[in-house]
């Protein structure tokens, strides 16, 4: 199989987590327990991870792991950016710009200082309303934070409390 096709596949694959992974509402207490949720999955791991969430530009939960250094903040923001610009995942994003057979930094036409497309930022989507921000992962390789962030989301919707 192609990297051409490997990342259209890797697309479709993206998409359909982004159709599942929706809430049906997200405050602030929902931001402590998804964010306590994703640090609880990383420490069982021994996974140096910085943690994010915000929602309509306020940072709502950030905890940083033993481990990690400033640079992972600055990864949280701009693969952050990337949602709020595109309203999809960061891993979405970049996938979709390898599948046409260029990259993201090559083609976005956007400062690579700002914005990230690597994955590790979902979107914060609930259902009724939309993109309304975005939890994020950085620490980890790409495809592993962005497993990571997947991983909490699904089991923060089988709870009764979501």
């Amino acid at each position: 199989m192609s990297e051409h096709t490997d990342a259209m596949s890797q697309v479709a694959e993206l998409e359909e987590q982004e159709r599942r992974l929706r809430l049906p509402r997200f405050g602030n207490d929902d931001a402590w327990r998804l964010g306590c949720l994703i640090a609880d999955l990383a420490q069982e791991r021994g996974a140096a991870v910085t943690i994010g969430v915000q929602r309509a530009g306020q940072r709502l939960f950030h905890r940083a792991l033993p481990g990690t250094s400033p640079d992972n903040d600055a990864w949280l923001e701009r693969k952050c950016r990337v949602v709020e610009r595109y309203g999809a995942s960061s891993f979405l994003v970049g996938t979709r710009f390898r599948a046409k057979g260029s990259s993201f930094e090559e083609s976005s036409r956007l400062d690579p200082d700002r914005y990230a497309a690597h994955g590790g930022a979902f979107p914060i989507h609930v259902t009724g309303t939309g993109v309304i921000g975005a939890v994020a992962v950085s620490g980890l390789p790409q495809a592993e934070d962005h497993a990571l962030v997947v991983e909490a989301l699904e089991r923060y919707l089988s709870t009764a409390g979501a």
